[in-house]
This record gives structure tokens, sequence and C-alpha cells, in this order.
């Protein structure tokens, strides 16, 4: 899959999830099976903005010109989803989530994002020389 299309499609499942989690973090929660409380929904909410704001970020990205800069965002993108991968994980292993549904599509799109980023970070630059070739 070309950087274009993959950066697209991450952003969209970004601004829509971030959108979600911003304007009803209830439903969020109750999805995953976890506790809707005043502060877990401000939390949610917190981090939907985060999820809102990466997800515009990766949309302006997708046409980029490889750069150490784009290498750079990739890395980050893609140690980020890294990141993210465990934590639900564990939460419905200590029994704070305890809606597996909630939770498998989110690991999946994890492992799916992060070997993405990561393999886009991780193309040889191309140099004048290869593109005289």
């Amino acid at each position: 899959m070309n950087q274009k299309l993959f950066l697209s499609i991450v952003s969209l499942s970004a601004l829509g999830v971030g959108a979600f989690a911003i304007g009803s973090p209830a439903a969020l929660l109750a999805s995953k099976g976890a506790e809707v409380t005043p502060a877990a929904q401000v939390w949610v909410r917190e981090v939907g903005a985060l999820i809102l704001a990466q997800g515009v970020t990766t949309f302006l990205m997708r046409s980029q010109a490889f750069s150490p800069a784009l290498r750079a965002f990739l890395v980050g993108s893609g140690l980020t989803q890294a990141a993210l991968l465990p934590i639900e994980i564990v939460a419905y292993m200590q029994g704070a989530v305890n809606k597996l549904s909630g939770i498998v599509p989110n690991s999946a799109l994890h492992v799916v994002f992060a070997w993405g980023f990561l393999t886009l970070a991780l193309r040889p630059v191309e140099t004048s020389a290869d593109r005289a070739r």
C-alpha cells in the first residue's frame, strides 16, 4: 500500500474515532464494558481530542515527499500505536474493561497501523541517483 492511501485510511479512522470519543464518551466507555463516570468521560474526551488532532496531522502529511521530518512523524506515529496496543488488553485482563468485543477492533488497528507507519518509516531514502535510473 502506498503512503498516501495508508495515511488517508489512518487519518479517516482517527478523525472518526476522535469525533466519537469527544461527542459520545459514555457510549464509547459502555462499548468497552468500562464504568461510565464523569471523570472517565472527561479523559475519553481528552484522548478523543488527541486522536482527532493526530488524524488531522496524518491527513496533512499524507502527500509529503519522503524526508527526515516525514520519517520522524512516521516513527513517532508507529511508536504511539505500538505503545497503545497493550493498554486495553491489560485493562481487560485486570477487569477494568470487560467486553472483549470493545477492545479487539482497537487492538487489531493498533497492530496494523504500527506496522504500516514503521514500514513506511524504515523504507530506504530515494536519492536523485536512484530516480535517474
